[in-house]
């Protein structure tokens, strides 16, 4: 024969256990809720593409390259592998765009974090290999950043290179080495494979490109699944 109580103390433990068990629950849904919030959302191709940032269908094998750094080291498409590169065409004779840009992309640098900082990477194509000799971009390229790297090279390998990235430029005649070379303002992305990814159309603002470069990469991680 049940004590008296037993059976009121064994449904009110009954109720307990199934009140913890549903706080726990609510508790594990209301955490991953806003989990969720917080996550940047992923922009859609559409969308990157409003945003200034205009991807590739299908990432594109733009050939072998052999250039030289600010340093004397080769520069060829191992030197792509692994990390995300941004890659700006410009010159150290430039007035005004590429001083503007370069000091933008240290910002952009500045306020990247974690995995995003570690495995992205800068680099400065010259479109006037004639002026910029790898002496000339030791003493331009790491003023804005010591990890930024410069590259310069034969003209015909640099416009093949920027050919093939579809960031056009040439020279306007001027007198002597008093000349002026016009370029794109354009950024190139260059993904983790060595593969042209997309690019970033000038003007550059900083909000919409951080978010941009977020969603490219986010995308492209869930694509490498």
């Amino acid at each position: 024969m049940t004590k008296p109580g037993t059976h009121t103390a064994r449904q009110s433990r009954g109720i307990k256990l199934t009140v913890l068990a549903l706080a726990v629950f609510i508790a594990i849904i209301l955490a991953g809720f806003i989990h969720r919030i917080q996550m940047p959302r992923i922009l859609t191709t559409e969308e990157m593409k409003i945003n200034g940032l205009y991807l590739l269908k299908t990432p594109r094998n733009f050939g072998e390259i052999n250039l030289v750094d600010h340093h004397g080291a080769a520069f060829t498409n191992a030197r792509l592998q692994g990390k995300w590169t941004l890659v700006f065409f410009g010159f150290t004779y430039c007035p005004d765009v590429c001083p503007t840009t370069m000091s933008f992309l240290n910002g952009l640098m500045g306020q990247l974090e974690g995995t995003e900082a570690g495995d992205t990477q800068v680099v400065m194509v010259t479109v006037d290999p004639a002026r910029d000799t790898v002496e000339q971009l030791a003493g331009y390229v790491p003023y804005f950043n010591p990890a930024f790297i410069g590259v310069t090279g034969e003209f015909l390998d640099i416009h093949r290179f920027a050919t093939a990235l579809n960031t056009p430029f040439r020279k306007v005649v001027g007198e002597g080495d008093n000349y002026q070379v016009d370029h794109s303002a354009n950024v190139v992305l260059i993904n983790p494979r060595g593969d042209y990814h997309g690019f970033f159309k000038a003007p550059l603002d900083m909000a919409k490109m951080k978010l941009t470069y977020r969603s490219a990469r986010a995308m492209w991680d869930l694509q490498q699944d």
